[in-house]
């Protein structure tokens, strides 16, 4: 067997040679399920890899940081961008609660909470819990595969999931949680998105961009032509929401919220749970349908959209623009509850399900994905089991990419540099970043 290709599946026969914008992806057409791995067994038990790829851990939680921080535990989605002398800056999120024990970047005790502004802090928790997610930047220099530079980014935000990148170099960073205001512990209403710029050599300015809507917020996709952002909301019941800006050079001055419905279709039911109401590789027509009152103090978007004629979807988590297309995986749709993922053309204004796993040897709970400077799409996973990076060729293939064996921790994050040489990926649990090199033209 050829070692460049280092999984194979059984052939999908509905499948020809095409490009990935325009391929077919049938996990059902397979015939026994098997996956043929030719991944190289790591010696130190940490990843396996394909030959000829490596990797390097670059970043620890509980590390000191440039700024005399630490970093913080769980880091999950991220973003990257070149800055000014050709090197990556890398924003990275970190799905920690205010509880001290998430191993935040104050010290196990809160201990270095003084050492900053608390203007800088978006909730402080009366000096006493504040939020411990937000984001760190790292500086890396990509040829000598070395970080130069890094420090929190923004602080005082809760369980910062993913995001996505802007057009105009800045991250936006999700909170998935929609904790309110107590007066005792808390300071602020959560459930916001916020910016941070790849050129912020500190902290941010903490401003939650209300317009995008209060809610359990996970991952975003801007069109570069419009500047609409699309959202993904991670609930069970969840919806698929964009955000109009009244002004596309500023997404604080105001917009739309609007909710995706499957015309002809009222409030469709994506999950297929208990029947099949959605196909494969079936273009849907959709429209959108404007949401008020987005500050949402009940929590209660997803049910007010869907009572409206909004699609209903299983968990939306990564998403990310590929050419004119957007993917957002769902990880526990599909009969099984072995997960979706779902392609939104946008020219067309279609949605289509272009994945849906019934087997989880093959896909098991999809989570954070990316699509390369290639155009291949690698997807994360994240279940109790066995976590795996896959990635979808050119030819609609699913193919194994890498597998943790260091621990039961999902793999987080997978976002490339801007050259493409190097894949980054968060090992959540662990705390770890990792920098994956190799022959990244072998897998077109």
């Amino acid at each position: 067997m050829n070692r460049r290709n280092f999984l194979t599946t059984t052939s999908i026969t509905s499948l020809g040679f095409m490009a990935l914008s325009k391929c077919s992806m049938n996990l059902e057409l397979l015939d026994t399920p098997k996956i043929l791995l030719d991944l190289i067994e790591d010696p130190e038990g940490y990843m396996d890899l394909p030959a000829g790829f490596t990797y390097k851990i670059i970043s620890r939680s509980g590390d000191t940081m440039s700024d005399g921080l630490l970093v913080p535990a769980r880091p999950d989605g991220m973003g990257t961008f070149a800055d000014t002398q050709g090197r990556v800056v890398v924003i990275r999120n970190h799905e920690n609660s205010p509880e001290p024990t998430e191993n935040g970047p104050f010290g196990i005790n809160n201990e270095k909470l003084g050492s900053i502004n608390s203007d800088k802090i978006y909730d402080n928790g009366l000096g006493v819990s504040p939020g411990l997610g937000g984001t760190t930047t790292i500086i890396y220099d990509e040829e000598r595969g070395e970080v130069v530079d890094e420090f929190l980014s923004l602080v005082g935000t809760n369980r910062n999931c993913a995001g996505g990148i802007t057009p105009w170099n800045s991250w936006l960073t999700c909170e998935e949680n929609v904790t309110k205001a107590n007066g005792t512990t808390t300071e602020r209403d959560h459930g916001f998105v916020f910016e941070v710029s790849a050129s912020s050599t500190g902290l941010v300015d903490p401003k939650p961009i209300l317009g995008m809507g209060r809610f359990n917020h996970e991952a975003v996709a801007v069109d570069p032509d419009t500047h609409i952002v699309y959202q993904t909301e991670d609930r069970s019941d969840g919806l698929i929401y964009r955000y109009v800006p009244f002004d596309k050079n500023d997404l604080h001055a105001g917009g739309d919220l609007e909710v995706l419905a499957v015309k002809d279709s009222p409030s469709l039911d994506t999950r297929n749970w208990l029947s099949k109401l959605v196909g494969l590789n079936q273009p849907l027509e959709v429209e959108w349908l404007k949401i008020d009152e987005v500050d949402s103090p009940n929590d209660d978007l997803r049910h007010r959209g869907f009572a409206m004629g909004a699609a209903r979807f299983a968990r939306g988590e990564g998403m990310w623009l590929g050419e004119n297309e957007i993917y957002f995986a769902c990880t526990n749709g599909g009969p099984n509850e072995f997960g979706q993922i779902f392609k939104y053309h946008i020219p067309s204004n279609s949605l289509e399900l272009f994945i849906e796993s019934e087997d989880k040897t093959l896909l098991y709970m999809c989570d954070n994905l990316t699509v390369s400077p290639n155009g291949l799409v690698f997807i994360c996973e994240d279940n109790p089991e066995l976590n795996r990076l896959h990635f979808i060729d050119r030819a609609g293939q699913l193919k194994l990419f890498a597998i943790n064996r260091s621990s039961k921790s999902e793999l987080a994050g997978a976002t490339f540099s801007p050259s493409g040489k190097t894949l980054f990926v968060n090992v959540q649990s662990n705390g770890e970043t990792v920098a994956i090199t190799g022959p990244w033209e072998d897998l077109a």
